[in-house]
């Protein structure tokens, strides 16, 4: 989300980084700390609550009876969607955080697709006919930059503590989702010459460029995204996928511990 920053704050952000520090005290490849609530929504399937630094938000699961997609009729069903509202930050409008809004789904939704994580063939109760529908929604409650990564997060907690109401549907007993791979996603930011992980609000706002790589346990890529007009080179992108792999294994074992 852009805002104003001051040309001294922009001059002082840019001279940290040349020097390899942040305004917040940190390294240029540190994360923010992760604080994790399990369940926290008694309506939902599944749920969560995350914070990663000052941006806050809530994960919600729910899961119901659907139709399969066409192209996959043997394939049950997974719809992600991201909640941006002017309590979370004062300059989010709907003009404004519309697309912000389908490109943060779009990228949560893509990782846990294309990793595997949601076992979605077992979901298929009829081919063609009648399956199970995931239905994931993202409410942003606070902004502090990186809600691609906020999000994965809490979509990940949520989705591990999820069970399927089979009783609710006289389908048997309920069951938890069947879940497998864990997809990590770590934001990059460009700005100047220099490559950060995990941008706040701000230095979002003065960045060049922006690059989203989503990893699997296994190290393997399973979704990239770039945003913003800047150019990153070969260099920038082998030393993101780099911290991505290490940073991913980190925050997957804080994700799976049970305090």
């Amino acid at each position: 989300m852009k805002d104003i920053v001051p040309d001294l704050k922009v001059e002082q952000i840019k001279r940290l980084a040349a020097s390899g520090g942040r305004l917040d005290g940190r390294g240029l490849d540190q994360f923010r700390d992760i604080e994790i609530q399990r369940d926290v929504l008694g309506s939902a399937e599944g749920s969560a609550r995350i914070k990663l630094g000052k941006t806050e938000l809530i994960v919600g699961i729910k899961v119901g009876m659907g139709q399969p997609y066409s192209n996959k009729p043997d394939h049950g069903m997974l719809a992600t969607s991201v909640e941006l509202k002017p309590i979370a930050h004062h300059s989010f409008d709907q003009n404004i955080t519309k697309p912000m809004s389908i490109e943060i789904s779009r990228v949560v939704d893509r990782g846990i697709r294309e990793s595997g994580m949601i076992d979605l063939k077992s979901l298929c109760l009829e081919s063609g006919r009648k399956c199970w529908m995931v239905n994931l929604d993202i409410m942003v409650l606070n902004f502090d930059g990186n809600l691609i990564d906020a999000s994965t997060i809490g979509s990940l907690v949520a989705l591990s503590g999820t069970t399927v109401p089979a009783s609710l549907f006289d389908l048997g007993e309920d069951f938890p989702l069947p879940i497998g791979n864990m997809p990590i996603s770590t934001t990059f930011v460009k700005i100047g010459e220099h490559i950060l992980i995990d941008p706040t609000g701000t230095e979002e706002a003065v960045a060049d460029a922006r690059l989203t790589i989503t990893t699997d346990a296994s190290g393997d890529m399973r979704a990239m995204q770039k945003g913003l007009s800047g150019a990153l080179y070969y260099e920038d992108v082998t030393k993101a996928i780099e911290h991505s792999i290490k940073t991913g294994k980190n925050i997957r074992e804080i994700i799976q511990r049970r305090d």
